[in-house]
């Protein structure tokens, strides 16, 4: 890991030439130490004393402080280039969504085919993350993050062609939808390269994320302000550019590393396969994914019905935007709070207990909220995700090395993919009950379920395992690569 901070003061100066090269002198008694003698003074005895007398009141050059907390993850030349590309290439994803629906509608004036060009954007995470995972382990980081974004970049621009149809269109948005995990997981992965296993990976994830949450709010408001003054496909054609980019800074802003396991003579296939079953088959980690999956799955109910719930309580449409980005915002200022003012000891105190009652805020629309209490409720409801800071450390302590690649790559898919199931159940529900019982029957049914996982995490945590577990997870861990 590259060594940002300044020396500390005591090791910063230049040792004296006597320290160095000091002679052996023989002691005798009453007569100077050599130390002594090596270090007396060649001016006179007067000059001596004035120089002894004036030391104390000349303090020391104070050593330039270190940088700490999110100053620190960004003093890293690396991640620098990593958090330039991920924005580029966030932005130029959302942007493209919205593009390519009104694409869609255009050409077909289909509704369902248009919501179905979003819906796209979820459901080939898991094949993805699933078949493809092996990638992230079995070649050198920064080749597969490079790739991906010229993979990506490529699909954009046959969609900019005016001949391909919208079937054409639809695999295309699939294909970079199923190439989105691996880059994902590999670029999680490589953070540890980057920034090392400790503090400066957990605040370096957590900037990613708040980009993450930021671009949603950013980039529709981007991508509906191109779409005021370009075409569809002339508004796709900024995406192509932004992957470019993304390749580009990863590319000539990050370092070569080797891949993490290479090639055991297996197909990809079977070497994805494999390393998804290792991973769901520990328990400490099979555990940690889960926590990472399950609140996320309920926590979207509230915004996949925001509008049939401001329909329901006659709040304007202009109030919509105010139901959908109210969780963001307090995810943002939670998890800011949480990486810049706690200590990664403290983080790791609230992990359980922050996940255990995250989800309890979606309560409130039991009663039927209007819209601030609606809207203090998702904010609340956002903040709740701040668990996922020490979380993140958890999961790479858990996680061995040759099989990192993977296991992040089908996180981000499976993450991905019960938030979209949790879409669509909670737009089920909905047929059947009023959209406010719903929401608040998510917050309960997901309390219950972090629950019983809390207590899984709590009984695999070190040292609370059994010396047999223990002694088959390490075997597993061996015999991984």
């Amino acid at each position: 890991m590259p060594n940002d901070r300044s020396a500390p003061a005591d090791t910063s100066r230049t040792p004296t030439a006597p320290d160095a090269v000091a002679p052996a002198v023989p002691v005798v008694p009453g007569a100077p130490t050599p130390d002594a003698v090596t270090r007396a003074p060649v001016h006179p005895p007067g000059v001596a004393a004035v120089s002894e007398a004036l030391a104390p009141a000349i303090p020391d050059a104070p050593a330039p402080a270190a940088p700490r907390g999110y100053r620190a993850v960004f003093a890293v030349a690396e991640f620098r280039a990593v958090f330039a590309a991920h924005l580029f290439s966030l932005l130029g994803v959302v942007v493209s969504e919205l593009a390519l629906t009104v694409l869609v509608y255009d050409l077909t004036g289909s509704p369902l085919l248009s919501a179905l060009t979003f819906a796209l954007g979820l459901l080939p995470y898991l094949i993805g993350g699933t078949l493809f995972a092996g990638v992230a382990d079995r070649y050198p980081a920064r080749r597969v993050l490079v790739v991906c974004d010229l993979l990506c970049a490529a699909c954009v621009a046959v969609m900019l062609v005016p001949a391909t149809p919208v079937a054409g269109l639809l695999a295309l948005r699939c294909l970079v939808a199923a190439i989105a995990p691996v880059f994902t997981g590999t670029r999680m992965a490589a953070l540890t390269d980057i920034l090392g296993e400790g503090d400066l990976y957990v605040l370096g994830r957590s900037l990613l994320r708040i980009v993450s949450q930021s671009a949603m709010l950013i980039g529709f408001g981007a991508g509906g302000v191109l779409l005021t003054v370009l075409s569809p496909r002339g508004a796709i054609t900024v995406t192509a550019v932004t992957f470019l980019a993304s390749a580009a800074l990863l590319r000539f802003g990050t370092r070569a590393r080797p891949a993490r396991s290479g090639d055991g003579g297996g197909t990809l296939l079977k070497e994805s396969l494999a390393g998804a079953r290792l991973i769901l088959g520990d328990r400490r980690v099979r555990a940690l994914m889960l926590l990472f999956w399950v609140p996320p799955m309920f926590v979207v109910a509230p915004e996949a019905l925001a509008a049939p719930y401001a329909d329901a309580i006659g709040v304007p449409s202009a109030a919509l935007g105010l139901l959908l980005c109210s969780m963001a915002v307090g995810h943002i200022g939670a998890e800011l709070f949480v990486g810049s003012a706690l200590s990664p000891r403290n983080r790791s105190r609230i992990v359980l207990p922050v996940a255990a009652v995250g989800l309890l805020p979606l309560v409130v629309y039991a009663v039927r909220p209007g819209l601030p209490l609606a809207v203090a409720a998702l904010a609340l409801a956002g903040a709740g995700a701040a668990y996922v800071i020490g979380l993140d450390q958890w999961f790479v302590d858990a996680v061995p090395e040759e099989l990192r690649g993977r296991a992040m790559t089908l996180l981000t898919a499976g993450l991905m993919t019960v938030q979209g199931l949790g879409m669509a159940l909670a737009g089920l529900a909905a047929e059947f009950f009023p959209v406010h019982q719903v929401v608040a029957g998510s917050g309960i049914l997901g309390t219950v379920c972090t629950l019983l996982l809390v207590a899984e995490v709590r009984a695999t945590a070190p040292g609370r395992m059994s010396d047999t577990e223990g002694r088959d997870r390490a075997d597993r861990h061996v015999t991984s690569g």
